[in-house]
């Protein structure tokens, strides 16, 4: 039964329900087969999508600006000297007056609580584009590269190998919701937020569905159909990286390491990935890998959010 999500912000998947995320997956598939066969699907014909960027991107970038403008719409870029946001002028004058000039915005920026501050003074939807806390869109994108590869989600384990950082987070969200298994692995003082791992336990136990947390990686990857790694260090974080490299060698996601996984497991990583720190060339480019699949598909289930919420 389709659910309308017209108008609402998406902050995190854990304030979607599971009908919500099944939804976007079911408009991710119907788009991406238009895409494939060349028929129009201009849904948002004439809207405009404000696009706030406080970090530098690739692929949330020009998914975005790639999807509105297949849908029909216009993507406006703002860079980080572009807008007053927060600076000469508060976050909720700026989305009070974006809001009577575009149908929606997408922020990619470092502190969440701007992203919510953004949303609450908005009268149209915000999508979070990644804050340093969470990142919705990536792992929806994710979820919906296991569900056409593996044909479901229920049941299956995934595996979070590195920094318990905006990633871990955002899959422990949507790995409980969808009632998959998640196991993640990280080095000491770099675990992922304990709120956020208490609610995923709650969802999970909900979904029949267990999380994990170990120190050893192995533990974690053991009979995993999924495993996932990230960079050891995020943006705004590269004064500490050679302090991790030191601390998160142990956790790099190489052939010996995913001997454990379950022989047809799937290598996914968000990208950009750093070879040869937390994944080396032999799984990145094996034939478990579907880290471009991955990437591509952030193209379709954001056009997806955004058919669904502008």
């Amino acid at each position: 039964m389709a659910v309308n999500m017209q108008s609402k912000d998406l902050i995190s998947i854990h304030d979607l329900t599971l009908e919500e995320v099944n939804q976007i997956f079911e408009v991710s598939k119907t788009l991406k087969q238009k895409q494939l066969i060349g028929e129009p699907h201009r849904v948002l014909e004439g809207k405009t999508l404000g696009m706030i960027f406080t970090k530098p991107s690739t692929r949330t970038r020009i998914s975005f600006e790639t999807g509105i403008y297949q849908l029909g719409g216009i993507g406006m870029y703002f860079g980080p000297n572009d807008l007053q946001l927060g600076r000469s002028e508060s976050i909720s004058d700026t989305a009070k007056v974006l809001s009577r000039y575009l149908d929606g915005i997408m922020i990619r920026t470092f502190a969440h609580q701007d992203v919510v501050d953004l949303a609450d003074g908005a009268s149209i939807p915000v999508i979070n584009g990644l804050t340093d806390l969470l990142h919705p869109c990536q792992v929806l994108a994710d979820l919906f590269t296991i569900l056409e590869k593996k044909g479901k989600l229920k049941g299956l384990k995934l595996a979070y190998i590195g920094d318990g950082n905006n990633m871990a987070h955002s899959l422990l969200n949507g790995c409980s919701k969808v009632g998959m298994h998640i196991s993640i692995a990280s080095p000491s003082g770099y675990k992922p937020n304990t709120e956020i791992v208490n609610n995923a336990k709650k969802n999970a136990k909900y979904m029949g569905s267990k999380v994990e947390i170990f120190d050893d990686p192995v533990k974690a990857v053991r009979n995993a159909d999924i495993v996932y790694t990230d960079v050891w260090a995020s943006m705004g974080q590269e004064a500490e990286a050679a302090e991790r490299r030191k601390k998160f060698m142990k956790y790099q996601v190489n052939p010996k390491l995913v001997k454990n996984a379950k022989d047809d497991y799937l290598f996914m990583h968000c990208l950009p990935a750093h070879r040869g720190d937390e994944v080396v060339n032999e799984v990145a480019d094996s034939p478990n890998s579907v880290i471009f699949d991955e990437a591509e598909n952030r193209l379709h289930v954001q056009k997806a959010i955004m058919a669904l919420v502008m």
